[in-house]
């Protein structure tokens, strides 16, 4: 039996007639460790997040989440996207409720909506309970949208750039709330195009070979530990020679067999 929280894709492929996206992508996420996904734009990561999240279908090869597959949507999946998608007519605590009301329908509303409330305030938004979207900054937007997946407490949180819209400071706070989750934190895979953001977070790196029929060329360790901060990541040894790895393979020729973690 898999261990809890393990998520697993076996020689994944998507193709859309004769457009092959992406193919045998094989890679395994133990339970708690984050995974970054990087590659040029087109390559395919936001394709296989979207597959683990059961919004696309695959064509071939198949996800396995604590060793059961997975086949559509589920709620032991939480999904952040790089547009936090929010609904305007509601206020942040029903943003939030809104996803748990579906997904627990069988608890009491007062336990739902303490569900809700503890998810933003994890985040920080605990006095902000009932302002409107067009009220915050893109920052709390986005820390709603984390919210509203932390609530779920799912298994498996799956990441589309949730930071590639904001700004340079907002961006570093919300690494920075994620890292301070610590073991708290789900099984995560990470879609990024920013190297750094990929060795901050992460305990492994996958490159993706460029499309069309992108395929994992690498998985690389990041060698920093678990607790970490940004300034002790800059000054590790370690640190630009696994930049300078990682530039080289985004910028290498086509890999002929991808390898597969």
């Amino acid at each position: 039996m898999s261990g809890k929280g393990e998520l697993r894709l076996e020689r994944l492929g998507k193709a859309y007639g004769s457009a092959i996206i992406v193919e045998e992508v094989s890679l395994t996420l133990a339970d708690g460790e984050l995974v970054a996904l990087i590659g040029h734009s087109g390559c395919g990561k936001s394709t296989v997040l979207s597959m683990v999240a059961g919004l696309l279908d695959p064509t071939s090869g198949g996800i396995f989440l604590d060793g059961r597959p997975v086949r559509g949507p589920g709620t032991d999946r939480g999904v952040v996207f790089q547009s936090p998608c929010l609904f305007p007519w509601l206020d942040v605590l029903d943003n939030v409720r809104i996803g748990v009301d579906q997904a627990l329908a069988d608890r009491r509303p007062a336990e739902r909506r303490a569900r809700a409330e503890a998810a933003l305030r994890a985040v920080g938004l605990g006095d902000a309970l009932h302002a409107r979207p067009a009220s915050l900054s893109a920052g709390m937007r986005q820390r709603v949208a984390l919210a509203r997946a932390f609530a779920l407490e799912p298994r498996t949180l799956l990441l589309d750039e949730p930071f590639g819209m904001l700004d340079s400071v907002t961006r570093s706070e919300l690494q920075d709330m994620l890292l301070a989750m610590g073991d708290a934190r789900p099984t995560t895979l990470l879609v990024t195009h920013d190297i750094d953001e990929a060795m901050l977070l992460s305990d492994r790196i996958a490159v993706m070979t460029n499309g069309p029929a992108a395929r994992i060329r690498e998985v690389l360790p990041v060698p920093f530990g678990r607790v970490r901060d940004r300034t002790r990541v800059l000054a590790h040894p370690d640190c630009d020679r696994l930049r300078e790895r990682l530039l080289g393979l985004l910028e290498g020729p086509p890999a002929i067999q991808a390898v597969a973690a």
